[in-house]
């Protein structure tokens, strides 16, 4: 038994070899991922990541998150709405969590993970609906949640019904 599980201290004793850490000394993973956001093996040429932790005002959101879902690129449109969930106003967390779940449960879809594909998409469905029900704004910046939530559950249906993994580009939303 090692001194550290002895003394019930079970924090390493230096940094972790091998794994990837930002500038602040966090964990990141560093691998290069595909469009679908699955980390590729090192050296590999992935597609651009995108940064963390970006203020961007909502339309911007929006524009950037289409463009890259209409690149079929939804892991990726996931991390924009997560941004803006994390540094938004507290009253548009439901909203941009929800947006999030509808990227990340079209990634799972286009991955063939119908179960987390579906959940997420229904998840993120609920969501987005919740947000226009309280608020009375089924239209915030433009988008039309409605129209997403009737896209997210009919995608969920067909992925759950075994149409197999979906073209993630073209089965894409359009938000506004």
């Amino acid at each position: 038994m090692s001194d550290a599980h002895r003394t019930g201290d079970t924090a390493p004793a230096g940094p972790v070899r091998g794994r990837d850490r930002d500038g602040e000394g966090r964990a990141r993973n560093a691998r290069p991922r595909d469009g679908l956001g699955r980390p590729l093996p090192y050296g590999t040429e992935g597609v651009p990541r995108q940064p963390e932790g970006v203020v961007r005002t909502p339309d911007e959101t929006v524009a950037e998150a289409q463009a890259l879902l209409d690149a079929g690129r939804p892991f990726h449109a996931h991390e924009v709405f997560e941004d803006a969930w994390k540094s938004g106003p507290g009253r548009e967390r439901t909203l941009w969590r929800g947006l999030a779940q509808l990227a990340v449960g079209l990634t799972h879809a286009a991955r063939g993970n119908p179960t987390g594909g579906a959940r997420l998409l229904r998840r993120g469905a609920a969501a987005v609906r919740e947000w226009a029900a309280g608020t009375g704004d089924g239209r915030p910046y433009g988008m039309d949640l409605e129209r997403t939530a009737r896209w997210a559950l009919a995608l969920a249906a067909r992925v759950e019904a075994g149409e197999g993994p979906v073209d993630a580009g073209a089965e894409a939303p359009r938000l506004r």
